[in-house]
């Protein structure tokens, strides 16, 4: 009886700190209004951010992996390892966390309260869901770098655009996104935007190798962009299933992890086709110098890492659709940027597909705008 008694007290206590801290947020609310509006527009400014990580870090990473090929690089294992190993730059992000959180704790007790204890999914799901999107993540990346070994980076990346259609397929099963005409419009467009690459009569000459090399980058960009998909879907399925947090420590975590078991095994490619032998000559016969091969692989490296939390960010604020239209509208950046650098042709059936490919964008984008509008005006 004590003891039920002792529980029963504690709970009380608890209810009236509650109504407490209720009390207080309508007395701060009035002194810092927290409208519906002010929150939208806050939710549309951390949109902004994270669609700006994506498009810088996309069309950089993209720009430099076409250079690294361009310029005597030669090892498809070495281009996948850049796409990953950059994850270490953000583990001091832990130690930043670690030392907050260890002043919060102290707070905690200095001030008698104890935080309320979540349930934790089992270790054992975790480790398994980090594990597959890891291998995922490592085909995804050997694939892209075939892709952009034998193809130019102008035709490469209006491909990747079908990336999209595969993950709202996925999303359809896995996260119930719904198909409004918009988004099916969206779709459409960037099908057909990648089709018209296949029939483009010039293709193959213009990406200086042969058909067979041509037919193989394109079936692995395609497949990479269907991998691609199927990823995102998952990562948004355990981030709000599994894991249920919405919190850029969770964004930290799972690149960390998944990019630590996708730079395992790429590493064990690496070595197991005996590619790193050749490294050493590859740096020294680069076009651009040393310093600028080791210069340019860890640039790619870092870029990817911007692009992944901009992309994971946008996933954790909207859906992992959106997260991907953005990113289509960076691929849509590329072939511009690849006119300047790489002095590819741009053709009429390559900006058609181009200009398909960002009304692909503008379409989804404006459903998004419907679903989550700034002002209800």
């Amino acid at each position: 009886m004590e003891k039920v008694q002792e529980i029963q007290l504690q709970l009380s206590i608890r209810d009236e700190e509650a109504n407490e801290g209720d009390s207080h947020g309508y007395a701060n609310e009035s002194n810092q209004p927290n409208t519906p509006q002010t929150r939208k527009l806050g939710l549309w400014i951390r949109i902004g951010f994270y669609s700006f990580l994506v498009l810088s870090g996309q069309t950089a990473a993209t720009l430099l992996g076409r250079l690294y090929y361009e310029k005597g690089g030669k090892s498809k294992w070495m281009g996948s390892f850049v796409q990953l190993g950059g994850f270490p730059i953000l583990l001091p992000y832990y130690l930043f966390q670690k030392m907050k959180c260890k002043t919060k704790n102290n707070h905690n007790m200095n001030t008698n309260t104890l935080p309320l204890q979540s349930k934790k999914p089992s270790m054992l799901i975790v480790a398994s869901v980090y594990l597959v999107l890891g291998l995922i993540a490592a085909v995804i990346c050997y694939l892209y770098s075939v892709g952009l070994m034998y193809l130019p980076v102008s035709t490469y990346s209006i491909i990747l655009a079908s990336q999209l259609a595969f993950n709202a397929f996925f999303s359809f099963f896995l996260n119930s996104h719904k198909f409004t005409p918009y988004i099916i419009n969206s779709l459409v467009l960037l099908t057909i935007s990648s089709v018209l690459l296949v029939l483009e009569p010039g293709s193959q000459k213009s990406s200086k190798v042969s058909k067979g090399k041509y037919a193989i980058g394109f079936v692995c960009t395609v497949s990479g962009s269907a991998a691609y998909g199927l990823s995102l879907s998952l990562m948004q399925f355990f981030m709000n299933k599994v894991l249920k947090k919405e919190s850029f420590s969770v964004i930290i975590d799972v690149i960390v992890y998944q990019s630590l078991v996708a730079t395992i095994v790429v590493l064990v490619g690496l070595f197991a086709s005996s590619e790193w032998r050749s490294l050493r000559e590859e740096m020294n016969e680069f076009e651009l110098g040393k310093v600028s091969y080791v210069m340019t692989l860890s640039w790619i490296a870092i870029t990817w890492q911007v692009y992944s939390i901009g992309l994971l960010g946008l996933m954790l604020q909207v859906s992992s659709v959106f997260s991907n239209v953005i990113s289509v509208l960076g691929l849509s950046i590329v072939p511009i940027m690849a006119v300047f650098f790489f002095h590819e042709k741009m053709d009429g059936i390559k900006a058609m597909a181009m200009v398909l490919a960002i009304w692909g964008f503008v379409s989804y984008a404006y459903q998004n705008y419907l679903d989550n509008p700034i002002s209800n005006s």
